[in-house]
């Protein structure tokens, strides 16, 4: 199952009860994707009291998917698409036996052809924090068939480089919706830096 969406939003340690505010805010700025991390407190309930709230187009999924297990009781909850710090075999079966795109974490060569050849709709590099966006274009010399999400790392200065690079997509947390903005419980700050981010990736 194939996805087109260039930015994914990486909302961990979220507090429950301002979750939707954040939600709606960065959908209201444009923003396509947000994946809420499975080591978020109560993370399967936020997934599950907002999934009927997602404005149509747009999509809520869990991230830090590490098992079958969390891949269960992520789309349980109503995931409607899974991102994975690593290549699990049984966990991209289990979402293309469900319907849901998984997005699957691999950093070396062998793990992204594997975790595509598995059935991943993207392919997640993670970490990219150390090999910045040069190793996603390195990646893509034999994979170029492959998408590629950058994540790990990803800021306002560095995610064009990563586009350059030929990414498909990167995976995005405090730089996207900003770090202050989200302690201060913000929504209308939210939007604002979630507007610039993606204006960037326009220009």
């Amino acid at each position: 199952m194939e996805l087109d969406i260039p930015v994914i939003g990486i909302l961990r340690g979220v507090a429950p009860d301002f979750f939707g505010e954040v939600m709606m805010a960065a959908f209201e700025a444009g923003l396509q994707a947000i994946e809420v991390t499975f080591n978020t407190d109560r993370a399967e309930e936020i997934i599950a009291a907002h999934r009927p709230r997602v404005p149509a187009g747009k999509l809520l999924g869990m991230g830090t998917v590490r098992n079958l297990d969390e891949a269960r009781k992520a789309v349980d909850a109503g995931a409607m698409f899974l991102v994975t710090p690593n290549m699990d075999a049984t966990v991209v079966e289990y979402a293309v036996s469900r319907g849901i795109p998984a997005i699957v974490g691999a950093m070396t060569p062998t793990e992204v052809y594997r975790a595509w050849s598995a059935g991943a709709a993207m392919v997640k590099v993670f970490p990219c924090t150390a090999l910045g966006p040069q190793y996603i274009r390195d990646l893509l010399g034999p994979f170029d068939d492959i998408p590629l999400v950058a994540v790990g790392g990803v800021t306002r200065s560095n995610v064009n480089a990563y586009f350059e690079a030929g990414a498909a997509a990167v995976g995005v947390g405090a730089s996207l919706f900003g770090r202050r903005a989200l302690a201060d419980r913000e929504p209308r700050h939210i939007i604002d830096h979630v507007t610039q981010f993606l204006s960037l990736i326009r220009q």
